[in-house]
């Protein structure tokens, strides 16, 4: 954790291979899970914010998930706090389609 503004922003452009000034907010995590920072671009320059637990650790989001992972404001927020968020993908609810009825709805009917 001892990456400052340079070297995280390297990581970003060439490991991740996004675009460090796009406004999203990069999140590293060390191999204990104690300590994390943040790299994020407000507009002006770049800015680390980081954190070192007293007690604990932070959440393994899923290390099964091979994909790129993306938070919610709220979701972040929890990780941030030291919430644990190891389920996340499994009791996350699978995504539907509304379905909507097929025949005309004629006046006065009800849909139930």
């Amino acid at each position: 954790m001892r990456a400052s503004y340079d070297s995280l922003y390297y990581k970003v452009k060439k490991v991740l291979e996004k675009d460090p000034t796009s406004g999203h907010l990069f999140l590293f995590v060390n191999r204990r899970r104690t300590s994390c920072k943040c790299l994020y671009y407000d507009g002006t320059g770049l800015v680390i914010i980081s954190k070192r637990l007293e007690q604990g650790t932070f959440s393994r989001i899923n290390p099964l998930f091979n994909k790129e992972i993306v938070l919610t404001e709220a979701e972040f927020g929890l990780f941030f706090e030291g919430a644990n968020l190891e389920k996340r993908f499994i009791e996350s609810p699978k995504e539907f389609k509304k379905s909507r009825p097929t025949g005309p709805c004629q006046e006065g009917s009800a849909v139930q």
